[in-house]
């Protein structure tokens, strides 16, 4: 169960990287409180997940699903460029998430 809740707490960080250009350097009052509240949203998951798995194993996937979801969206939605380093590097990531969590 907490790797489902540590695999919620990537993904709302990934929706929280996302609210973080919206703000506009934080001057944009609504779009900043969603920010905020995705950010502890993500931070209060991780917490949970971290009452039985490792924390550097539970930070560690938590960010790696974070960096992951944040390339990936930025290819999709903002024509971010897509290159052979980029490709290897989300390989590398989504393979260290796998390994830590078959290790665990």
């Amino acid at each position: 169960m907490n790797w489902l809740i540590l695999a919620l707490a990537g993904l709302v960080e990934v929706a929280w990287s996302q609210s973080i250009k919206p703000t506009q350097n934080f001057t944009r009052p609504i779009p900043t409180l969603v920010s905020l509240l995705l950010m502890a949203a993500a931070v209060f998951l991780l917490s949970l997940a971290m009452n039985t798995l490792p924390v550097g194993t539970a930070y560690a996937v938590f960010t790696g699903i974070g960096a992951v979801g944040a390339i990936v969206l930025g290819i999709v939605l903002n024509d971010d460029p897509v290159s052979v380093g980029r490709m290897a590097a989300l390989a590398l990531i989504v393979g260290g998430i796998v390994l830590a969590r078959v290790t665990t």
